[in-house]
Formats: structure tokens, C-alpha cells, sequence
């Protein structure tokens, strides 16, 4: 059992409950909760912002108190696909359509060494799903990127907070189980 407690915030993703059960398989205390949980009434070491349906660009409403998180939350937070686009416009980054949307395999190249891909190759296989895509992300240093998506990964420079546009909860990502590890064990510190 690992020894924190890690809450999986439900923005209507298709795999919400993925996340959770791949925090339960790796030992971690974790539950879903609904985005529309005020923030006081949250007790956990860690957050992740599940995927969504919302489309960032239209239906940012969707996503209950989840900018509140980003900007509150004292602890490690990971946003994933709809989570990682908004935790950039929240920092006053933009999001916008991709040239390309991505859905299926695509091929992660890992730009800088970080706490998520500790240990990780510099290429690796992920899934996306995803229409927009984060173009830009001031006070964020970019993690890695795709052919088709500039800004995959991404960590505030200051805070622990971390953006991932592909879903590392799907089986067809490799290594995704060592990413939640890996943030699992910056919850720790």
C-alpha cells in the first residue's frame, strides 16, 4: 500500500474510472469525486483531473470548480486531456483547435527529464483522444511533445502541477502505469 491518498476528479471522461482503478492496482487511497466538490471539502496528498467531454473552447463551464483546484490546491495536481488544457488557459496560456486532432496511437518524445518520466525512454507510445491542443504555456517548462502536438506534457515551474495532453490510464500507453507511479511518488514528498 502506498501511502498517500490521491483523489481523481470526474470531468465526464470516458476513462475516469480507469484512473481510479490504476491508482487502486498501484495501492493508493483514492475515490472519485464530481468536479462541482468544493475545494474545502477535499482531503487528499494529491489531485488528478480526469479527461472530459467538455470541449475546452466551448464548454469550459463543464468543469465545475476545476480552476479553482488549479490555482488553490497546495499539493501535487495532474491534469489529463481536458484537465491539461485548462490548467494552461487558468495560467493564461492558450488552447485552440489542432491542426491535427489526435486519436489512437501517437509517438511521445520527451523533451526534458522531469519527476513524471523519471527513469521513462525519450520515445514511447501514448493514446490520444483529443480535438484542441495547448499552444501556449507561460510559466510552464513543455516536458514533451508529438508530431502532431506541441505541448504533451508540461509542469508549472514553481508548483506541482502537471499537464498531460495523452492518456497514460489506457492500456495502449506504454508506461503509463510508471507515470502514476511516478507522480504517486511526488505526492509523497
Amino acid at each position: 500500500m502506498i501511502d498517500v491518498r490521491v483523489l481523481v476528479v470526474d470531468n465526464g471522461g470516458q476513462w475516469t474510472h480507469r484512473e481510479y482503478r490504476v491508482l487502486r492496482y498501484l495501492g493508493c487511497e483514492t475515490e472519485i469525486i464530481p468536479n462541482t466538490t468544493p475545494l474545502e471539502k477535499i482531503d487528499a496528498d494529491g489531485l488528478i483531473l480526469s479527461g472530459g467531454a467538455p470541449r475546452i473552447i466551448s464548454e469550459a463551464e463543464k468543469l465545475g470548480f476545476c480552476r479553482d483546484y488549479i490555482k488553490n490546491f497546495n499539493k501535487p495536481l495532474m491534469g489529463i486531456c481536458v484537465g491539461h488544457q485548462l490548467m494552461a488557459l487558468s495560467f493564461g496560456g492558450t488552447v485552440a483547435a489542432a491542426d491535427v486532432p489526435e486519436y489512437g496511437k501517437a509517438e511521445l518524445i520527451v523533451d526534458k527529464t522531469n519527476d513524471l518520466f523519471l527513469g521513462l525512454p525519450k520515445r514511447f507510445v501514448v493514446w490520444e483522444s483529443h480535438n484542441d491542443v495547448v499552444k501556449t504555456c507561460p510559466g510552464f517548462d513543455i516536458l514533451a511533445h508529438s508530431e502532431n502536438c506541441p505541448v504533451q506534457a508540461m509542469k508549472h515551474k514553481k508548483r506541482p502541477l502537471y499537464g498531460l495532453q495523452f492518456h497514460p490510464e489506457v492500456e495502449n500507453t506504454e508506461y503509463g502505469y510508471e507515470i502514476f507511479k511516478n507522480f504517486l511518488n511526488v505526492c509523497k514528498k
